[in-house]
């Protein structure tokens, strides 16, 4: 096991009604004005952002609001809040919403307080210094951005999607009511469902060893995550599996399942953001469709580790013939994926990209040939091409 460093200041509030304490939690941090930032209608339909404010309101807190958040966040109305928060002299920035609307919180945080351009940050340019506080109303189980350091946030010029990281970002509470994601549609919940077991497999898939306890929890997180997601089809308003998949969210992506690893692949994520970027597409479901093509592409330089995944996770019996017990952990997850109704190629994503197009895809993900990916396999602009092509 590698040394690590473990931080996760974030406060959980979870259970049903918790979104009434959202007033009493942001006026522990003494500030003077909020920003409640959220996406679509649908936390207006629903009157949660009425109880938002109600809350707000009862515990003497002023507040103005920024709507519009959509999937795959978007820089300009990041700029849009940055400028906001500032006129209105804004010193806190409560986030209603799923992983779009924190991370689109979170780079206005960083753009309130540091010189520049915030979009320095996503391009590696400089590093942050500092963040307004930020607080959590989570309304989908996914991301995981309630605890974690990172944001992703989408360049419409050129639209290129790129994330940054730092522990200035991390929400100082989180309030989880599982009751808040019974309305999302059967496709947004398995998508949810999929992010969330990507997030603690591309951690699990490294190149260390001897790690029984980190292991141990990563592979009954997703197990537990492929459990409710069936439940959840057949009975999308099942508090306790709602409650399950809720918390696994938090706890794939604050930093546990990575603890003594060598921080885990990404490569899968760093291929999805460029389809995010290109197509728009459901993070989640762009991840299921690629996640096969880059598995079978690297699974000779870790056999053993994917042949472990397969026994421990997908159930395969296991085999003398490690590359075939891993080869068959592989297939057992795109069945579990289409399953759950997820797809395993780009066609079944709803995307036809062109030769073209998948070398732009290749590109952007190399920033131009500047770096590579991976750890179980390091991945150059050619070895992305061809996993593009194989997802196709």
């Amino acid at each position: 096991m590698n040394q690590f460093q473990y931080y996760t200041p974030t406060k959980v509030i979870f259970g049903k009604g918790t979104e009434e304490e959202a007033g009493e939690l942001v006026k522990e941090y003494g500030c003077k004005k909020v920003l409640v930032h959220y996406g679509s209608g649908s936390v207006k339909k629903s009157g949660l952002l009425d109880r938002i404010f109600r809350s707000l309101e009862t515990a003497g807190i002023a507040y103005i609001s920024l709507g519009g958040v959509v999937p795959n966040p978007r820089l300009s109305l990041v700029y849009e809040g940055i400028e906001l928060c500032k006129k209105e002299e804004v010193d806190f920035i409560l986030a209603v919403g799923g992983g779009s609307v924190i991370d689109s919180a979170k780079a206005i945080g960083y753009g309130v307080t540091n010189e520049g351009d915030v979009w320095d940050f996503y391009e590696k340019k400089r590093t942050a210094q500092a963040c307004l506080p930020i607080g959590v109303i989570l309304t989908i189980a996914a991301a995981g951005s309630e605890m974690s350091d990172s944001s992703v946030i989408t360049k419409e010029e050129g639209w290129i999607k790129r994330g940054y990281s730092s522990n200035y970002c991390r929400p100082k509470f989180a309030v989880m009511n599982p009751e808040l994601t019974m309305t999302l549609p059967e496709y947004q919940t398995m998508s949810g469902c999929v992010d969330i077991m990507m997030h603690t497999m591309e951690r699990y898939l490294n190149h260390t060893e001897n790690m029984e306890l980190t292991d141990g929890i990563s592979e009954h997180l997703i197990r537990t995550v492929m459990k409710n997601a069936k439940i959840l089809l057949a009975d999308p308003e099942n508090y306790e599996a709602r409650a399950e998949v809720m918390w696994a969210g938090s706890l794939s992506h604050n930093g546990l399942t990575g603890c003594g690893t060598d921080g885990g692949d990404w490569a899968t994520h760093q291929l999805e953001h460029e389809l995010g970027g290109m197509f728009d597409v459901a993070h989640g479901a762009g991840l299921a469709a690629v996640w096969g093509s880059w598995a079978r592409y690297v699974v000779e330089a870790r056999p053993e580790r994917f042949a472990q995944f397969a026994v421990h996770v997908m159930g395969v019996e296991e085999s003398e013939d490690v590359m075939q017990t891993a080869q068959k952990g592989i297939e057992a997850m795109e069945v579990f994926f289409q399953s759950v109704k997820m797809p395993i190629t780009m066609k079944e994503l709803g995307i036809s990209p062109s030769d073209e197009q998948i070398a732009e895809l290749a590109e952007k993900c190399s920033f131009f040939g500047k770096r590579t990916i991976g750890c179980v396999k390091m991945l150059d602009r050619e070895d992305m091409r061809r996993i593009y092509m194989d997802a196709r």
